[in-house]
């Protein structure tokens, strides 16, 4: 083996190589640089982080940028309110962005004391009847700035819910936070004032250039990945990091529904021999969603990913942690919403101490977990080389089904405005109108015949689904 200086030399210059060019890939992947000389302090649940918020808040001299999708009227929202009511007689700028439809319980009457005292309360994307589909997008993020040089980022709201309720025996939820000192912070600036434009007057250039930048405060890289709809930062790097990882990829995640593509990620990473784990709720508070979380399993198991459902009243954590070097903290779930629709707020953190960190807080939460295992079947019959697995007029169908994909993201783009639309499109888009505008007047004018149409395609819809549902049954009766 050759070990010649010459020889070592080109392999530490080999390995830095290596190093930029995976540097590179992150900083391209999620949009944002990496800054160091940070202080970071990981924060469990609703306690500690409400605590270091309200210290946080108190000490406030200049600016408080609050930034939340859920903020309820109850008595964890009065305390924050009242605190912000504080700050503000005291002459510091207070400026709070809340979700419409995740704060919709706390109205303007509910800030009435805060704004009184020149307080600035917005609500983010409340309904408009010029794009009635654009409440599909939500600002889904958690976060704190103050005076430029503190940070807060979680996936914690402001609810008496984060804290359980030890009279009815329920347990407080898990969730999981970040403290920020140093540089960094700054990057959580324009990302507020980014969602704060989009709904009124935008932060003056004045306000938004008068923040000293802070001092180092530590040995810390950190990323502050701040995602808007169809960016999809977030999503490339949770794809480059299932790549990347050589020995251990831990997911937590409140809402797992994961596209095709990340789910063929973490196979391919379990097939590799990465250990990939990922921690999600036993039960959830949102019903509907666990069945499409638990469909997902069995891929992930198939590989060999393991699947540990929390045990506590709700898991609400959104973290992943890699390779005992790299971990993520913030608001993203690992689901189509999260990656592609709202405006999403998380960091990720290069540093082995903080990473550890992760690692040993995850452990404890499997202790609190069950594992879920696949059921053991008869293996089925596959089809031999010359044998298709598709039926004849597959191509049309197919054809058939992209043509009506790409009609349907036009009528939606024009719709919700979440693409620009290019003059080619203006032709199909015409003749959508005039279509709808036709069926429009026939509803009113020969209401019988709508209903009998509609009657007649949605009985023929269930007839084609139910056969469809027998021919599988007998499928899987005929391989068992």
């Amino acid at each position: 083996m050759n070990t010649t200086p010459e020889h070592l030399s080109d392999r530490g210059e080999n390995l830095r190589s290596i190093r930029g060019i995976a540097q590179r890939a992150l900083a391209r992947a999620a949009g944002a640089p990496l800054v160091p000389g940070n202080a970071v302090r990981l924060l469990l649940d609703a306690e500690q982080n409400y605590a270091a918020w309200h210290t946080a808040i108190a000490a406030a001299q200049h600016t408080i940028y609050f930034e939340n999708y859920i903020f309820r009227p109850d008595a964890v929202g009065k305390r924050f309110r009242d605190a912000l009511v504080s700050r503000a007689e005291a002459g510091v700028k207070v400026r709070v962005l809340l979700d419409w439809i995740g704060s919709l319980r706390t109205t303007r009457k509910f800030w009435e004391p805060l704004l009184k005292l020149g307080g600035q309360v917005r609500y983010h994307n409340p309904p408009r009847l010029d794009s009635p589909l654009s409440w599909l997008s939500r600002d889904h993020r958690k976060t704190l700035a103050v005076d430029g040089t503190l940070g807060f980022v979680s996936g914690i709201c402001v609810s008496s819910t984060w804290l359980g309720d030890a009279s009815r025996r329920i347990e407080p939820w898990r969730d999981t936070g970040v403290e920020i000192r140093g540089p960094a912070v700054a990057d959580l600036i324009p990302a507020f004032a980014q969602v704060w434009a989009e709904n009124g007057e935008p932060i003056s250039k004045d306000e938004l250039t008068s923040f000293t930048p802070a001092a180092p405060a530590g040995e810390i890289p950190v990323r502050v990945i701040a995602s808007a709809p169809n960016l999809a930062g977030i999503y490339r790097l949770d794809l480059l990091i299932a790549s990347m990882a050589e020995r251990r990829l831990w997911l937590t995640d409140a809402y797992f529904a994961a596209l095709p593509a990340y789910v063929q990620a973490l196979r391919a990473a379990a097939n590799d021999g990465v250990d990939v784990r990922l921690l999600v709720p036993g039960g959830s508070d949102l019903p509907w969603l666990r069945p499409l979380t638990t469909a997902g399993y069995r891929p992930l198991l198939e590989a060999g990913v393991r699947v540990f459902e929390w045990n506590g009243s709700m898991l609400h954590a959104k973290t992943a942690v890699a390779d005992g070097r790299w971990a993520r903290v913030g608001s993203t779930n690992l689901n189509v919403a999260s990656w592609i629709s709202n405006y999403e707020l998380d960091v990720a953190i290069e540093d082995p101490g903080f990473a550890n960190e992760m690692e040993t807080a995850y452990e404890r939460d499997l202790t609190h977990s069950t594992e879920v295992v696949l059921k053991k079947r008869r293996p089925r019959r596959l089809p031999s080389l010359g044998e298709s697995r598709s039926r004849p007029g597959g191509g049309s169908l197919a054809r058939a089904t992209a043509g009506a994909i790409r009609l349907g993201r036009t009528v939606g783009a024009a719709i919700t405005n979440h693409r620009v639309l290019g003059t080619a499109e203006a032709f199909p888009l015409f003749w959508i109108a005039i279509v709808l505008l036709a069926l429009a007047a026939l509803a009113v004018f020969l209401p019988h015949v709508v209903a009998w149409a509609a009657a007649s395609f949605f009985t023929l819809l269930s007839l084609m689904l139910l056969l469809r549902s027998w021919r599988l049954h007998r499928a899987g009766r005929k391989f068992n």
